[in-house]
């Protein structure tokens, strides 16, 4: 395990790039897919990574307090060399209820991370609704436990939802996600990535 900060590819109301990505439901998802929603928080995440698990339920809750924000999770991990980050395996998270998202969906070929410049596991971006796309409010973590096994004393993330749905600009200075590295495969590494 490599402990990463998340960097920025992508800066306050940068458009979210669009994608196609299959879901765990079997349903294939675009940004189209979550435009009735007014804030979009797509997290880059895994089901190995021990970060990334730390923060499943902190996800759950913002998924079931906040019904105009849809919460998405993306994992981009290469299953070969991680096989517990298969598509099957997301799949039993969301069946055994270890998972209650929006949309748990699989970036199989890892161009949607590289898109959105995410780096680790997990690496949350939170966009606002403009009415004609999705633009970037804010890049950071989701509360202040810097490891795993820590009690978060803030939940920042739904601070920003509230921020962002109330029709205002978040003023905080972003404070980037700590976790695992995304498990690139060879050859797939992006521009930004030079670990």
């Amino acid at each position: 395990m490599v402990e990463l900060e998340s960097t920025d590819v992508l800066t306050a109301g940068d458009e979210a790039p669009d994608f196609e990505l299959q879901g765990t439901d079997g349903d294939s998802y675009s940004l189209a897919d979550f435009e009735e929603y007014e804030a979009l928080l797509v997290v880059f995440t895994c089901n190995h990574c021990p970060y990334a698990k730390a923060t499943f339920e902190e996800m759950n809750r913002l998924a079931e307090e906040f019904d105009e924000a849809a919460v998405v999770g993306i994992n981009p991990n290469d299953a070969t060399e991680y096989p517990e980050d298969d598509f099957e395996t997301m799949g039993e998270r969301v069946e055994e209820g270890t998972i209650r998202w929006d949309a748990y969906l699989h970036d199989e070929t890892q161009s949607v991370a590289a898109a959105y410049g995410a780096m680790c596991t997990p690496d949350p971006f939170l966009f606002e609704n403009t009415g004609t796309t999705f633009r970037l409010a804010y890049h950071g973590r989701l509360d202040d436990a810097p490891n795993p096994d820590d009690e978060a004393s803030e939940r920042e993330m739904a601070g920003h939802i509230k921020t962002v749905l109330a029709g205002d600009e978040i003023a905080e200075e972003p404070k980037p996600s700590r976790g695992c590295s995304i498990k690139w495969k060879t050859g797939n590494e992006p521009d930004y990535w030079d670990q």
